[in-house]
């Protein structure tokens, strides 16, 4: 049989949430590639592997890791990749050993299983049909201020996570960019002994933040930009008596008001025969 490699989501906390389809890899893989062995180690004990080889893949070792498992793939060997929690590739590494080994022709599956961003979103009371994951903001620089401001005007929900010394931070750039008035989720400790979801304002996020020391690992649920208000029907006609008495006609004005406030021309220009 062909190697190949295989992307193996295992429990964000609760050790119950591994698959027996993930055991059932995590038990034949022929090496098992993680970010800590030691972490690893207990999850397999747990579930009553006993694996035949662990290779580190973290942040440091990822790119010259990934050739030696492309290389292992190509051999014919299974490869099983994991991370410390939660499904690989995602703010974790695994990107570039899953390019290294398709780039050298091997196959690539996939294990789904527990994820902290699909967690949070669905408990969140947010939208859900449409969202983003933005992971970990940039830490400072123009390249925080520069995501901050994309962010602002992101329509759709948004998934972000941070660390609890960094929490109080980043509600409030998030409260300055995006208004303090924005929903937010905060999920804490997901699936473990003390999780915990707060929904309230960005504004009110800062003040429990700033006055309770953040514990444990987070993910933010932000709503997206629902755009400015609609202008009322006073604001409309005071637009279009101001391009009549400025001598447009009826219709030119409607069209002109119409444009700059992005309503209907037919309702424009009734507003215009109004006394």
């Amino acid at each position: 049989m062909a190697g190949r490699l295989v992307l193996v989501a295992t429990p964000i906390g609760n050790l119950g949430d591994l698959s027996l389809r993930a055991v059932e890899v995590l038990a034949t893989a022929d090496v098992v590639a993680c970010e800590d062995t030691r972490r690893t180690g207990r999850l397999l004990a747990h579930a009553g592997v006993n694996a035949s080889r662990l290779l580190v893949v973290n942040e440091h070792t990822e790119r010259v890791r990934a050739a030696e498992v492309a290389e292992l793939v190509a051999g014919g060997s299974l490869a099983a990749l994991v991370t410390d929690a939660g499904t690989p590739a995602i703010s974790d590494p695994g990107a570039k050993v899953v390019r290294a080994v398709l780039e050298a022709g091997g196959e690539v599956e996939a294990v789904p299983g527990p994820s902290a961003a699909l967690a949070a979103l669905v408990v969140s009371g947010l939208p859900t049909g449409r969202f983003c994951f933005e992971g970990f903001l940039p830490k400072k620089g123009r390249s925080r201020a520069d995501r901050l401001g994309a962010l602002s005007h992101e329509p759709r929900t948004m998934v972000l996570f941070e660390a609890p010394h960094r929490l109080a931070r980043t509600l409030r750039d998030l409260a300055e960019a995006l208004g303090e008035d924005r929903s937010v989720a905060i999920v804490r400790e997901q699936t473990k002994l003390h999780e915990d979801v707060w929904r309230g304002t960005l504004a009110e996020a800062v003040l429990r933040a700033e006055a309770d020391e953040p514990r444990g690992e987070y993910v933010l649920v932000v709503g997206g930009f629902a755009g400015p208000p609609p202008p009322s029907e006073a604001q409309v006609k005071a637009a279009l008596d101001e391009k009549l008495a400025a001598g447009l006609s009826r219709r030119d004005a409607a069209f002109e008001v119409a444009s700059d406030l992005g309503v209907s021309r037919r309702s424009a220009y009734q507003l215009s025969l109004a006394d």
